[in-house]
């Protein structure tokens, strides 16, 4: 049998001597780079290799024309996975410690070379770890092998396409990012706060349930069918803050048998680089339509520069966010309200004293900076 999109830790762990199988850890903080690296030397699913966000999944970064996370060139990433020990026969299971944040993006980078036989593991590594399954120290390899890329073109939307596209009623692009982001209330990141005019929220976090999973098929479904509002679900663009979470969104719409979406891997990052692109905020872009079907015609306005901070007393919704940035558990850290400008995920507004972790028997005094 061949994993396409998800793939279950119990599968996973049955498959762990099959040398047609590959298991590659994915685990990154954008606060900390070099954590995921040193927690996989920690430990890691057995037999795992480790592939870092900026140094394997991700192309050189040139100021003022490519986003945070460009692409890599094809003939790159192709030597990368042959190193990896993956080749055409090769089942390619990834996970991180993310929600699966991360490990979408070597998900879209595989099947964008041509190999379909990959799965993100679902519920990652909390959810290996919570299960007791087995784990290994120190770095592993495997014998590298050709990877032959067969590149699919017809994936990417490039950003005259996704420029074009925002006026379109034919096409709908999806944005990935937290809520505030997408509104222009907050910007932790980049240097221009808003979206893409004409695109509609659809936050990458919502495509889970409260203990990291993804929503069971029908659920997924529908949360795409509905955000779409009578929209062609075949002529979707999802981009987010540098290509990264916005494959978590491709992978939930293939995983819940919709078309699969094209993806603008420069995203908003890419977008802000050229000053004389509109920008918009709030809600009158693509998510409000008229009775047709058809886009309201969206409030834009010319790039401001400068980020947004967040505002005093919030904090990042889930543990899985929290524990990126700090590399602690939700139940141990003490924070600054400062301390999440690293986030892509939501955000909530929080008193003097908050649970961090959804058990109510826990609390965690936050200190202001």
């Amino acid at each position: 049998m061949t994993y396409e999109t998800l793939v279950d830790p119990a599968t996973v762990e049955a498959h762990l001597d099959d040398p047609a199988w590959a298991v590659v850890d994915c685990r990154f903080s954008l606060a900390e780079p070099a954590r995921g690296r040193r927690d996989y030397l920690e430990a890691h699913v057995p037999g795992a290799v480790y592939a870092h966000l900026d140094d394997d999944l991700s192309g050189p970064v040139v100021p003022g024309r490519t986003g945070r996370h460009p692409l890599p060139a094809v003939d790159a990433l192709a030597g990368r996975l042959g190193r990896m020990g993956i080749e055409a026969a090769t089942q390619v299971v990834i996970y991180d410690d993310m929600k699966g944040g991360i490990a979408a993006r070597l998900w879209w980078l595989l099947g964008w070379l041509g190999h379909d036989a990959r799965a993100v593991v679902d519920g990652g590594w909390p959810r290996w770890v919570a299960e007791d399954r087995p784990t290994r120290a120190g770095e592993e390899t495997r014998a590298a092998t050709a990877f032959v890329p067969a590149p699919r073109p017809e994936w990417i939307a490039e950003v005259d396409q996704v420029a074009a596209a925002g006026a379109s009623p034919d096409v709908t692009l999806i944005d990935a990012r937290a809520a505030e982001r997408y509104l222009g209330e907050q910007e932790p990141i980049d240097e221009v706060a808003g979206h893409i005019p004409g695109a509609i929220s659809l936050p990458w976090p919502g495509n889970l349930d409260d203990r990291g999973r993804f929503l069971p098929v029908d659920a997924l479904r529908r949360r795409f069918v509905d955000r779409l509002g009578g929209a062609s679900a075949d002529r979707v663009i999802c981009y987010c803050g540098s290509g990264v979470t916005a494959c978590h969104d491709v992978l939930a719409a293939v995983h819940a048998g919709l078309p699969q979406p094209r993806l603008y891997p420069g995203s908003w990052s890419e977008c802000i680089t050229d000053p004389s692109r509109p920008v918009a905020t709030g809600e009158q872009s693509g998510a409000l339509r008229d009775r047709s079907g058809g886009r309201l015609g969206p409030t834009t306005t010319p790039q401001t520069r400068g980020r947004k901070k967040p505002q005093a007393g919030t904090l990042p919704t889930g543990p899985a966010e929290i524990h990126a940035l700090t590399g602690r558990p939700p139940s141990k850290i003490f924070l600054s309200y400062q301390a999440v400008a690293f986030l892509e995920g939501p955000r909530r507004p929080i008193g003097p004293r908050t649970s961090l972790d959804r058990d109510p028997g826990r609390t965690q005094r936050i200190a202001k900076s």
